[in-house]
């Protein structure tokens, strides 16, 4: 007996050793194609440097539909795969605000959330006992180091179904969850210039990009003409829609500012293409700016060719004058070639389970040979699509005429690539040597003839890509908002990932390109089949298990009757 008592002591004893080693030390086995449990090397950096305790508040507890019910499953998996990482620095709950709350106590709760940057959203669906509503917060808020960010989980691209919203959701939850995190812990924000002394777009236009800027920036307006260089200090610079040409002295500035490792996102517009004039007379004719760039961008690899993509397959809509009945207008919105709408197809992080972009007067780019360049396609036009060389004639008569297929036989027009490696300068071998020597002495900056380190640029062929609509009533509208079709793209987003990819060196964007494939059941055959199913997963094995043991017992009692 004693030994009996000892024995289970001992083995007591082994599981609870081996459950306090599990909690410390533990692994798991990802088998998924996709690695979809599988952290990615930034991610995993950025947690095991972490210093302090990020509190994780998940507002999707609850009864949910399938969709949403996988969601929060998937959150809660994630987080405890940082927790796996990062140990007792991530602590996180589930909560539901709305749980035991009367009407005026869910109106305050509401409001104290949406302070927050927290927004319900009305869940309509169809279930088994009927039509159903149900508020619900797909947000986390993340504190750390005394600061606090709410991150919304749910994607709400257009584009797809919903579905694929919610499978894009559980794509970009590491993203999400470790940039929140990241962005917390940077005592301070990276500084960034936005170009000006060429007539770059700046006012009204640019009041919500100037406003994202702030959010994740410090922003400097640097002007170029007055100064004598660009301050390597600068993470990245935007050059945004120039309507003056740059001469060699400014691109020397810019030049020399990229081979010291600097990062530069181009907006650019090679032909004007006044809407004034086409609201009055109802035409125009494009004209060249002139920028006197086309070298410069050339030595590193790119291309913006004098011409306008028209895209027929994908494209947004204008409102024309088609009758009038009674005295009124009546107003029909037709497709505008001119502006083009692109839909991500790169598995690139910048561009990765973002929705649509929309571009108006977009030039194409080519890429060209530059050698060390590596060239990343990142926005294309439709298949239907085609170029009209400079000069362009563009008519609001278009829309009275049907155009079809047929007519664009250009497709997979370039309007966005990105460049990385280490670039040669344009003025390699083109300076005098007085001149040199100026620069060295007075400026006390050596000549660089090529970059120092590998860097990056991405270059925009729009300069309208980055700006937002106002109105005299509502005033500056959100950048990619379309007011005619009241619908919202992701421009902003769009631009967003790309001055993160240039600024951000710890690559945490590489959580983006995550695609774990949404394998859907039949719903016509988990009706019919759904009896069946659960009689083999639940009764089958315990039917099983009946069997082995009566099987055991018919057996063991012959061995015993024998004997």
């Amino acid at each position: 007996m004693r030994q009996a008592v000892l024995r289970m002591l001992m083995l007591a004893a082994i599981l609870v050793g081996i459950n306090i080693l599990a909690v410390r030390y533990h692994t798991g086995l990802d088998l998924t194609k996709e690695k979809r449990f599988t952290l990615s090397a930034p991610t995993i950096k950025m947690l095991k440097s972490m210093d302090d305790v990020a509190v994780v508040t998940v507002y999707l507890k609850g009864q949910f539909p399938a969709g949403f019910q996988r969601l929060s499953d998937a959150t809660r998996e994630r987080l405890e795969s940082f927790r796996g990482v990062a140990g007792s620095k991530i602590v996180f709950r589930f909560t539901d605000p709305f749980e035991g709350k009367n009407e005026e106590e869910k109106v305050a709760i509401s409001k104290e959330l949406s302070e927050k940057g927290i927004y319900a959203i009305n869940l309509q669906s169809n279930e088994e006992d009927g039509y159903v509503e149900k508020w619900v917060f797909p947000y986390v808020l993340v504190q750390y180091k005394g600061k606090e960010t709410a991150v919304n989980l749910l994607e709400n691209n257009k584009w797809v179904s919903p579905w694929d919203n919610l499978n894009n959701s559980e794509n970009l939850l590491e993203y999400k969850l470790a940039d929140a995190i990241n962005k917390l812990n940077k005592p301070d924000k990276e500084t960034i210039a936005y170009i000006v002394g060429h007539g770059e777009s700046l006012g009204l236009n640019t009041y919500d990009l100037f406003n994202l800027l702030n959010q994740k920036y410090k922003v400097d307006t640097f002007d170029l003409s007055i100064n004598a260089f660009i301050p390597k200090s600068y993470k990245a610079i935007i050059i945004n829609r120039p309507t003056l040409p740059i001469d060699d002295r400014e691109k020397f500035k810019i030049d020399q500012y990229v081979m010291e490792g600097g990062r530069i996102l181009w907006a650019i517009d090679q032909l004007y293409t006044p809407l004034d004039s086409l609201q009055k007379s109802e035409q125009f004719m494009s004209l060249d700016y002139g920028l006197e760039i086309d070298d410069m961008l050339f030595k590193y690899g790119a291309r913006i060719n004098l011409d306008l993509i028209e895209d027929l397959q994908q494209c947004l809509p204008l409102p024309i004058l088609v009758a009038a009945q009674k005295g009124e207008p009546q107003m029909q919105l037709r497709p505008w070639i001119f502006y083009p709408v692109f839909t991500p197809t790169s598995q690139h992080p910048i561009v990765k389970n973002i929705s649509a972009v929309f571009g108006r007067f977009v030039n194409s780019i080519d890429t060209v040979n530059a050698p060390g360049i590596q060239k990343t396609i990142l926005l294309q036009s439709s298949k239907y699509s085609r170029t009209e060389a400079f000069p362009v004639r563009v008519s609001l008569s278009m829309l009275r005429y049907q155009m079809t297929p047929d007519m664009f036989k250009k497709p997979y027009q370039n309007a966005a690539v990105l460049l990385e490696g280490k670039f040669n300068s344009l003025f390699q071998n083109r300076l005098a040597p007085a001149f040199l020597k100026i620069l060295q002495d007075s400026l006390k900056r050596p000549f660089r003839p090529m970059a120092d380190v590998a860097t990056k640029m991405i270059v925009i062929s729009d300069g309208e890509m980055m700006e937002n609509d106002f109105s005299q009533k509502d005033g500056p509208m959100e950048m990619g908002y379309w007011r005619f079709t009241e619908t919202r793209f992701a421009n902003k987003e769009f631009i967003s990932n790309c001055l993160e990819y240039l600024t951000d060196d710890g690559g945490l964007l590489e959580a983006r390109a995550k695609d774990a494939k949404l394998r859907m059941l039949d719903s016509g055959r988990v009706k019919e089949e759904k009896l069946m199913w659960r009689l083999v997963n639940i009764a089958l094995p315990i039917l099983l298990v009946l069997m082995f043991a009566s099987a055991f017992i018919f057996f063991r009692k012959r061995k015993y009757e024998k004997k």
